[in-house]
């Protein structure tokens, strides 16, 4: 019998993205008019990114229209600078969409996440994948994300840079826009934490396990 995972490839999925975190804007992992970033504002990171599939399959499984939510933490100055996250997948999902979902999210399809992902190709822990409701609104400049009671974030207004401001997670092939959050909070066990006037990044991403 096939492995599960070959049940979901080849995959892709596209779609806008919208993330927030705890560093002063522009976000100095960011690589701006080409200068490639480093070390976060404050040593510590933390923050939470948002996915709204426009078009995606995998295999003959139909992720379009689907939600996804991470929400982390990674310290600079520890060894391996591993992320601590959690995913959170869309609620309307169904066995085959989660696992679909999960399988990508989490590396294990292989493909476009194993060159963007952090929490792939980095040192990770896993704090638990939980099926929630998830609202988006990508909005361009004034987007917000809400995954259960767990995940709130809320953009104000897009900053003004002449530069291209691109991040590896949606890909540097992928321009986009730098933001102020206006609300970001994730209380989920270990992961508390609560911030305004901070850095967001919107733009679009396109996937797939054989990315050209």
């Amino acid at each position: 019998m096939p492995e599960p995972e070959s049940t979901y490839l080849p995959w892709q999925i596209s779609g806008t993205y919208l993330e927030a975190c705890n560093c002063e804007a522009i976000c100095p992992c960011r690589t701006v008019g080409g200068r490639k970033g480093g070390r976060s504002t404050n040593g510590v990171c933390t923050g939470s990114l948002s996915w709204l599939i426009d078009e995606g399959m995998a295999g003959e499984t139909d992720l379009s229209g689907l939600r996804t939510v991470l929400a982390l933490r990674y310290d600079d100055d520890e060894e391996g600078s591993p992320w601590d996250f959690f995913l959170y997948l869309d609620q309307r999902a169904d066995a085959a969409q989660r696992e679909a979902l999960e399988g990508i999210l989490l590396g294990r399809l292989g493909g476009s996440p194993e060159l963007q992902f952090p929490w792939v190709w980095k040192p990770s822990r896993l704090l638990g994948v939980r099926q929630v409701a998830i609202e988006i609104d990508h909005t361009p400049g004034r987007g917000w994300f809400r995954a259960g009671g767990e995940v709130t974030v809320r953009v104000r207004e897009p900053i003004a840079d002449p530069e291209p401001v691109t991040c590896v997670i949606p890909g540097h092939h992928q321009r986009g826009r730098e933001l102020i959050a206006e609300r970001m909070a994730v209380h989920d066990g270990p992961l508390e934490f609560e911030l305004s006037g901070r850095c967001g990044y919107e733009s679009s991403f396109a996937y797939s396990s054989q990315p050209s």
